[in-house]
């Protein structure tokens, strides 16, 4: 049994089924012990779906079990649920250490325990110089940690972590994201994470749920959603630089593969190319929708003409931009490249490195080699 499962869960702004379907029917698996991150843009959903676990949004529909025990009629303080409030929340007239021992004192532990884990966790987060001040006295960025340490003292069923560190430097926030990743682990603690950053999802997360539009697009491992998107949305959102896409038509005979892309271009691949099965079924669709990651693109001597629009060298890569196909093809490259705009060069496509999707449904018809 999974610790967490949330079985056809939606929820309605207003009347069910005349109000805003702010989560359209999520179905969703947690084990104890594992990490996941609800990753996805403003207004998807991913807050509205924690909301519900947590105990703070109601159900309009479906259920949440946790821990063996349907909780979704429970009110917030019966399902043993910790977290971190995007807004912080803290308590006004206690200091920084009564905010973080305040979820302490149900438990009756003694004082010395008590210092002893806010010492903890007050380390862990790089907080502790402000243990004796107030929230009105200390930084966005410090009341964000100090919510999060909050949470992270309970022994809980779910932590639940509500974009834990948007107001976080970008050098802190990548320390404490492997100090964070450790702690949660070395405990078992079961944890969700809302996230609009995908840096961060995939730092922390042990897999990671996609959404948009109140829909879950995809659940899987960091790796799987970036190898093998279900979707022209996942793919196109998970990645950066994002993910090259064309529209292309298939053509081609004697078994070879040719696409037909905008302004002429063609990308023709010989009959070993495709399996026979990713063959077949690109060919009975037609219209296809292709995507290459920037960095599977490559420069040659000979190969597909395309422009130099923009050529940006980042300090450790350079992002090449080219007019081709009548849209941009990115490339990334890991030397300093000098490529003036307007210089033609030839771009190598790998099959092997191609996403394809319907171009009706957007839904993944294949990756590489393999139908998806």
């Amino acid at each position: 049994m999974s610790h967490l499962s949330l079985a056809r869960v939606d929820k309605f702004y207003g009347r069910v089924d005349h109000g805003v379907h702010a989560v359209q029917n999520v179905s969703m698996d947690i084990e104890k012990g594992e990490i996941v991150a609800l990753l996805g843009s403003s207004g998807c959903g991913k807050t509205s779906t924690l909301r519900m676990i947590a105990g703070f949004e109601e159900a309009s529909r479906g259920t949440i079990a946790l821990a063996g025990r349907e909780v979704h009629t429970l009110p917030p303080v019966r399902r043993n649920v910790a977290m971190a409030f995007e807004g912080y929340s803290l308590y006004p007239p206690l200091t920084v250490r009564q905010n973080i021992a305040f979820a302490l004192k149900s438990a009756k532990l003694g004082k010395t325990e008590v210092d002893a884990r806010v010492a903890e966790v007050a380390q862990l987060l790089e907080i502790e110089d402000i243990l004796d001040r107030y929230p009105s006295s200390i930084s966005g960025g410090q009341q964000q940690r100090a919510s999060l340490g909050r949470a992270l003292i309970r022994e809980a069923d779910l932590h639940l972590l509500d974009e834990p560190m948007g107001q976080l430097e970008p050098q802190l926030r990548a320390v404490l994201r492997g100090r964070i990743k450790h702690f949660v682990k070395e405990r078992g603690y079961t944890a969700i994470l809302v996230t609009h950053d995908q840096t961060e999802a995939n730092a922390l997360a042990d897999r990671i749920a996609v959404m948009e539009g109140g829909v879950l697009q995809q659940f899987g491992t960091p790796s799987m959603i970036k190898e093998r998107p279900a979707n022209l949305f996942t793919g196109t959102f998970v990645g950066e630089p994002p993910m090259n896409v064309f529209t292309a038509r298939v053509a081609g005979d004697d078994g070879r593969i040719v696409l037909e892309l905008p302004e002429g271009v063609t990308l023709a691949y010989p009959a070993g190319a495709f399996t026979d099965d990713v063959r077949r079924t690109i060919r009975a669709k037609g219209d296809i929708v292709i995507g290459i990651r920037p960095y599977s693109v490559r420069r040659a001597e000979s190969g597909v003409e395309a422009t130099v629009a923009v050529n940006q060298w980042l300090g450790d890569q350079t992002h090449i931009a080219a007019d081709f196909a009548g849209g941009i093809i990115v490339l990334v490259e890991h030397d300093r490249t000098v490529l003036e705009p307007g210089r033609t060069i030839a771009v190598e496509i790998d099959p092997a490195a191609l996403h394809i999707f319907d171009a009706a449904t957007g839904i993944a018809l294949a990756h590489g080699m393999e139908l998806a």
